[in-house]
């Protein structure tokens, strides 16, 4: 006799798409009972003076996601906005202080770019780098207005000329600070890429959206002066901007993601943040599937950089917006740490409040599975790898023999991983990653064992090559050990990544 399965409630209906939008892709995320974290199961999860158990629902939200109805308060827990111990008026306290700050950083920008709050962005520079106005007539008058305003109209100010508005905009009482410069010349690319997010939705129709949008980014942009805004923020801001009601919300769970991810963002002269997870995957990579990594290698991948936008977007393109948004919270939810909160807080500020929390002991259930992988091996200490990275491990283990068959350049291997927008599984991708964590764990403790019986040699790799084979039989340390790690002798490479 066959089993029915309930094929669950599609959630595309939360996430309207244009009608004249064809080519979207469909989501695959089903709202399931008793596998999706329901309204009644959030509700339930907490006290009746708001303390959240969020031991109940991180299990849940694993297995089945999150209702969309509820999305945007479930996210602030697991992005570390609120601490699950506040109660109910702590965190209406919290939000309102959140609120005035936002509105005092909005402030604090308008005074510099008076089209910060106004209901419009722009799309063009403004000053160049030496700070003085651009006067070009197509900068003068660039401006997105929204429905029934003219192509031509002024956009900085009604009843003024180009050149006065401009003034006006770039106006200041004394010379421009550097940040105030660089700040002043990103505001174009934000208008850019905002115009070019999400637009399949019909949230974005509103101009009024695409603004906010552009306000967070730009107001984030300000107050992160060493990361500023990068290209693929605003991928990342905007389901926030869309599943919280209020614009200073949306920020602040925006401002925690960023947390977790500027350090991608940060760029020198020689390198950029991503650089380091790109070489933790090439690591990974050539332990899971060695031959692969071989073949990409050869093609002149073995930086890995056309896995850059995953990583930098968290997937944002490879999956349909409802999709990724339920790839998000099943990381978020495997990655939980309970102490998030505080450590975000007391980076901030060491309050009274925070310090008092400290220390308190914490049970295993409050940690999300990943989590607890990693506190179990004893990684935690040595800066654990983000889920992200074993999930792009995992697309690339599946697609590992199309990628051998058919690449045979470095535009193959882009056009194949392209390819496989809208046709991934983010309940499979999660599952593998974290079997392939739990090989790389286990990989990672034999590497550790043998670093503690040779504490004075820093390359394992030699010692792997050095040690004949007779040899081990005479050694008085553990022979198993050794005999295992000398067969896999190419993990060497993998050795200065984990210690």
């Amino acid at each position: 006799m066959m089993m029915w399965r309930d094929p669950g409630q599609p959630a595309d209906s939360y996430y309207e798409v244009r009608p004249e939008i064809t080519d979207a892709p469909k989501t695959k995320f089903r709202i399931k009972a008793g596998k999706t974290l329901s309204v009644r199961k959030w509700q339930s999860a907490f006290t009746a003076d708001g303390e959240l158990d969020i031991s109940k629902t991180l299990g849940r939200i694993h297995r089945g996601g999150v209702h969309p109805s509820i999305r945007g308060e479930v996210w602030e827990f697991l992005l570390g906005c609120f601490d699950p111990k506040s109660t109910f008026d702590d965190r209406s306290q919290k939000r309102q202080r959140r609120r005035v700050q936002y509105a005092q950083w909005k402030e604090e920008c308008r005074l510099m770019f008076p089209l910060i709050g106004s209901g419009r962005f722009i799309t063009a520079p403004i000053i160049n780098d030496r700070g003085e106005p651009i006067q070009d007539p197509l900068v003068l008058l660039e401006a997105d207005l929204g429905d029934g305003a003219g192509a031509g109209n002024n956009a900085y100010g009604a009843g003024a000329s180009s050149s006065q508005g401009m003034d006006n905009v770039t106006k200041n009482n004394g010379p421009m600070s550097k940040k105030e410069i660089q700040w002043k010349l990103t505001l174009h690319q934000i208008g850019l890429d905002v115009k070019r997010t999400d637009r399949a939705l019909v949230f974005y129709e509103k101009q009024e959206n695409l603004a906010k949008l552009w306000d967070i980014l730009a107001i984030y942009a300000w107050i992160d002066g060493d990361v500023g805004y990068c290209q693929g923020m605003s991928d990342l801001c905007s389901p926030m901007l869309i599943l919280l009601d209020n614009e200073a919300d949306a920020f602040w769970c925006f401002e925690r993601l960023m947390r977790r991810l500027r350090g991608n963002f940060r760029s020198t002269g020689r390198s950029v943040g991503v650089e380091a997870q790109l070489s933790n995957l090439a690591t990974i990579t050539q332990v899971i599937d060695p031959k692969l990594h071989q073949h990409l290698e050869t093609l002149g991948g073995g930086d890995y950089l056309f896995a850059i936008r995953m990583l930098m977007v968290l997937f944002r393109r490879e999956f349909s917006f409802g999709d990724s948004l339920y790839l998000w919270e099943m990381m978020w939810a495997l990655e939980y740490d309970p102490d998030l909160f505080l450590v975000y807080e007391e980076s901030d500020s060491a309050t009274e409040s925070s310090e008092g929390s400290k220390g308190k002991p914490k049970s295993i259930r409050h940690y999300g599975k990943y989590e607890r992988e990693i506190l179990r091996s004893g990684a935690k200490e040595d800066a654990p790898l983000p889920i992200s990275v074993f999930l792009v491990a995992s697309v690339l283990k599946e697609k590992g023999p199309k990628l051998l068959k058919e690449a045979r350049g470095l535009d193959d291997v882009v056009k194949i991983l392209n390819d496989i927008a809208g046709d991934l599984d983010a309940k499979k991708a999660c599952v593998n990653a974290l079997k392939l964590h739990k090989k790389y764990l286990k990989q990672g403790m034999s590497m550790s064992s043998l670093r503690s019986l040779y504490p004075n040699n820093g390359d394992l790799g030699c010692i792997l090559v050095c040690v004949p084979w007779r040899d081990t039989w005479k050694d008085p340390r553990p022979r198993a050990l050794l005999i295992s790690l000398w067969m896999h002798s190419w993990l060497s490479n993998l050795v200065g990544f984990i210690l």
